[in-house]
């Protein structure tokens, strides 16, 4: 099994396009609600592809090289997880020419694209759930779906009854994956998009099509396209089921944000925290291991600025181990700037494109911690070293380790400067060798096989 070549290399900014900029007024609704407008459930705010492609310079300036765009495809919905058409780009987001702009732009740019695929369930204007809601028992796409008795009802208020819904959803009829009209048509999307220029597919709710043929059929299909192609399961605990041959190369590892925040947050102990942190690489195979998306917020989270009670050191703490750890990290559009935000709908606010309102000592170090990742493989593909764990003081240190290539990482999550005794006989370094702070001033000498380091209150340094 091998697993895409760039993604150690990747750092992924998630987008929602409605809320990300907006590039084209021509395509907004007559009641678009205002930019800087608190998010509802159903409203719109305009955003769409021209905007990503608008404020495309400020990407490349925060240093990301892939984007993963939540759904793009026709929908009724401000998150457009029921799709209605799944190969039309929704007109309110543009169209396929701006679709092929993006991927243009990007490619030029070598970043990367994935998409959200959205294949457990659809919307009720997809075209063969219309035709069920028509002709009911005599349509020809009634085992599309789990009908449980006819007359199917799919707009009364309730849950849904007649049919399978995601959560009982209404809204989001669940596919029939166990139908081969259904896989070729779901196989034929997934492989349609990756020939248009998609570099992956992020993966709605994939435990729910609990198939392991049809996810070896869906990476088959895509890989027939771009053997380089990533796919990613949104999987919310351990389990490495999903991932290999037959099911995805990474997944969405929110058991380390779990972790981080965690410990950042002063709700766990070093050593608990250095226990996941470690038992998460030795769950998977490297190659997979090294091939998670790792995130402090997505679009179904509270943003971690809110979380950690808008204290900034904390954000900055658990930034400074997220792009220290291996896989891909990745950036929540606004996580970068401080953006609050607590629970959905809240936490899909508009980006706010008035710099004075940035928490710019933030945005700096994230960019700071981007270049440094980029300058030094070992913080990509370098083995994992835990070196100190101390539960006293909540300090945690390990290093990175390629070749000759070693950085130390010494994490201090507590509110008192902490002096660390840090043992690196495991990395070679020589008595009297000067490591310095990469992130900061500082520079420390290795006293035979430890070397003594100062690291700031709810802060992290990363040694070279």
């Amino acid at each position: 099994m091998t697993t895409p070549y760039w993604i150690p290399d990747a750092v992924f900014y998630q987008i929602f396009p409605d809320r990300f900029a907006n590039g084209d007024l021509t395509n907004d609704p007559s009641n678009v609600s205002p930019w800087d407008a608190l998010p509802t459930v159903r409203g719109f705010h305009g955003g769409d592809l021209r905007g990503i492609i608008r404020e495309f310079d400020y990407l490349l300036d925060l240093g990301v090289n892939a984007l993963y765009l939540n759904p793009i495809f026709h929908s009724p919905s401000t998150h457009r997880y029921n799709t209605t058409d799944y190969y039309r780009i929704d007109p309110k987001l543009g169209d396929f020419d701006d679709f092929h702009a993006l991927i243009d732009l990007a490619h030029s740019n070598n970043m990367r694209v994935i998409l959200d695929g959205v294949f457990n369930h659809c919307g009720r204007g997809f075209f063969a759930f219309n035709d069920l809601l028509e002709n009911q028992e005599m349509s020809p796409y009634r085992d599309w779906f789990y009908v449980k008795n006819f007359p199917v009802d799919a707009y009364s208020p309730g849950e849904a009854q007649d049919y399978q819904g995601w959560w009982n959803l209404k809204s989001l009829p669940k596919f029939n994956t166990g139908n081969q009209d259904v896989r070729r048509y779901i196989l034929d999307v997934a492989r349609y998009w990756i020939g248009q220029g998609a570099d992956g597919w992020r993966l709605d709710v994939p435990n729910e099509i609990d198939d392991d043929a049809f996810w070896a059929e869906f990476r088959q299909a895509v890989r027939s396209v771009n053997s380089d192609a990533y796919l990613v399961g949104e999987i919310w605990e351990i389990n490495p089921r999903w991932v290999g041959d037959g099911h995805f190369d990474g997944l969405m590892n929110y058991p380390l944000r779990e972790a981080i925040l965690g410990y950042v947050g002063g709700k766990t102990t070093a050593s608990q925290f250095a226990e996941k942190a470690e038992e998460l690489l030795k769950a998977y195979p490297r190659q997979n291991a090294y091939s998670m998306f790792l995130s402090l917020g997505t679009h179904d989270t509270e943003r971690v600025y809110t979380l950690l009670g808008g204290d900034l050191n904390k954000v900055q703490l658990a930034f400074t181990f997220l792009f220290a750890y291996p896989g891909a990290p990745a950036i929540y559009y606004g996580d970068e700037i401080g953006l609050e935000g607590g629970k959905d709908p809240d936490n899909r606010r508009t980006f706010p494109w008035e710099a004075s309102t940035w928490k710019i000592e933030l945005r700096g170090l994230i960019q700071h911690l981007i270049a440094l990742r980029k300058q030094y493989p070992a913080m990509r593909r370098g083995e994992y070293l835990p070196l100190l764990v101390d539960d006293k003081r909540g300090c945690y240190a390990f290093a990175r380790k390629l070749g000759d290539e070693k950085i130390l990482v010494a994490l201090n999550a507590s509110g008192t400067r902490r002096s660390l005794q840090i043992p690196v006989g495991e990395l070679g370094f020589p008595d009297g060798r000067i490591i310095r702070n990469l992130l900061g001033k500082g520079e420390f000498i290795v006293s035979g096989d430890k070397v003594s380091v100062s690291v700031d209150p709810w802060s992290g340094a990363w040694l070279s």
